[in-house]
């Protein structure tokens, strides 16, 4: 999903960087209030940011310019909501882009919008919708995962297929593309990823319940679906 250092035109690159703006500013201001009324979350916060860092630093070569690798933000997503997410996953781009030399400065903004801000807003969009509909809270984390992840690469298709339409069949024809090459890596790793997320959320049950229960993902004093997913 890194789109690599100077492969966006200037362009579109400081288009995506303002596309992504808002939403980063507005995860710093629910950072800080989240830090400041929950100190003690500083460490789930922390373990958060590395989940998504490891994950997405597994990268896997996949179309020119870009590769395929899990996000890891789809657990972030539904523990502190998607405006934290978005602070969490640019910290994350980062400094990939300064130490690992994964994706790049001038398509920070493009990865942001990706990864950091359609992704966790549409995991946890699936996430909630499945969770008020009464689906147990891990089929629910699944898919939320899963969709956070494959989402993300459905953003970074369009991003290259606007910035490099075919020559005949224009940007829909470049989407396909784009879209099918990265399928073939992508969902599998989609539901690695959902699998992992899961994994992840059962031990945090067993160990953090408290602060789930203050986070929502637990409800207050359980009920037969949390007793049966712990």
């Amino acid at each position: 999903m890194h789109i690599a250092e100077g492969y966006l035109p200037p362009v579109h690159a400081a288009a995506w960087a303002a596309a992504s703006a808002p939403f980063v500013i507005h995860g710093v201001r629910a950072l800080t209030r989240e830090v400041r009324a929950n100190p003690e979350s500083t460490l789930l916060l922390g373990a958060s940011g590395a989940f998504t860092f490891v994950l997405s630093a597994l990268k896997i070569p996949s179309v020119t310019g870009s590769c395929s690798h899990p996000t890891g933000t789809g657990l972030g997503a539904i523990l502190f909501r998607p405006p934290i997410m978005a602070v969490l996953g640019t910290i994350t781009l980062l400094f990939q882009a300064l130490l690992l030399a994964h994706g790049g400065l001038t398509t920070l903004g493009a990865n942001v919008f990706s990864l950091a801000v359609v992704g966790p807003w549409a995991g946890f969009g699936v996430y909630t919708l499945l969770r008020r509909s009464g689906a147990p809270l891990m089929v629910a984390v699944f898919f939320g995962a899963f969709t956070a992840d494959l989402s993300t690469y459905c953003v970074t298709s369009v991003q290259l297929a606007l910035a490099f339409p075919d020559p005949g069949s224009g940007v829909v024809g470049a989407l396909a593309k784009f879209g099918g090459i990265f399928a073939v890596t992508q969902v599998p790793l989609a539901v690695s990823e959902g699998l992992l997320t899961v994994l992840v959320m059962r031990l945090l049950v067993q160990s953090s319940k408290g602060e789930l229960t203050r986070l929502g993902v637990l409800l207050q004093g359980g009920d037969k679906k949390e007793a049966a997913v712990r």
